[in-house]
């Protein structure tokens, strides 16, 4: 049902936890599943220098949230907003069709972490 990479970043999340005076939060929830991630950023010269991730809910959310935070680190700011739900699935290497929504929050939670660093950094 799941890749080796989906149970890899299950049992073995990568930056997992909160930064402390994040310069960005993004929080994105699905009320059918009830799956919440919360995505923390810091940002120097525009390029993401570290990321943690806060995530409620199944094996594929907790999956994709450490994804999207190691596809995201180092990167600009516009080049993680490049980052698509499609493009943290298949890096993982594919989820079951039943678990694409999780997918789905994990860029999403992303992107609204970089629209509130925007919105209180100018």
């Amino acid at each position: 049902m799941y890749s080796e990479k989906v149970m890899d970043h299950f049992s073995n999340p990568r930056n997992v936890g909160e930064i402390d005076n994040a310069d960005g939060v993004g929080e994105v929830g699905n009320a059918s599943c009830g799956d919440i991630m919360k995505i923390f950023l810091k940002v120097e010269d525009n390029v993401i220098k570290d990321i943690k991730f806060k995530t409620f809910g199944c094996g594929a959310a907790i999956a994709t949230s450490s994804m999207v935070t190691e596809m995201a680190i180092g990167k600009t700011l516009d080049e993680a907003l490049d980052l698509t739900n499609a493009a943290v699935a298949e890096a993982l290497d594919g989820l079951p069709a039943n678990k694409m929504h999780c997918s789905n929050l994990a860029a999403d939670a992303l992107h609204e972490a970089i629209k509130n660093y925007r919105e209180t950094h100018g």
